[in-house]
């Protein structure tokens, strides 16, 4: 059984609160889970000590058992000091495209050859 650690989301519309939870990977964002590890509130202060609430214990046995946290758990932890920190994918999202790319060149070559 393949063992994730995730946020399942709960809360009402635009007041999200977010439930740290230890589940099968086949199981649905918010459907069953094995064990509750914490909370998440990402409506509080970054510098809150309520923001992120774990049972540090208990996610450390699902760590030995295998569980994979996702990304924003994995950063939780990171800042925990339980996992050392890991390089991230940088999808460069923000990038522009070709195209753009191209005009911006052009630009520049342009304005270089008129001064």
């Amino acid at each position: 059984m393949a063992m994730k650690i995730r946020l399942a989301r709960g809360g009402s519309k635009k007041r999200p609160f977010y439930s740290i939870v230890a589940t099968d990977s086949r199981m649905p964002r918010d459907g069953r889970f094995i064990e509750k590890l914490g909370t998440y509130n990402p409506l509080l202060a970054k510098d809150s000590e309520d923001r992120v609430k774990m049972n540090m214990e208990r996610v450390q046995y699902w760590l030995s058992q295998g569980a994979q946290p996702t990304d924003r758990i994995a950063r939780f932890l990171e800042a925990a000091g339980v996992r050392a920190k890991s390089t991230r994918a940088n999808m460069q999202k923000a990038e522009p495209g070709d195209k753009a790319k191209k005009r911006a060149a052009e630009k520049a070559a342009k304005t270089a050859s008129a001064e």
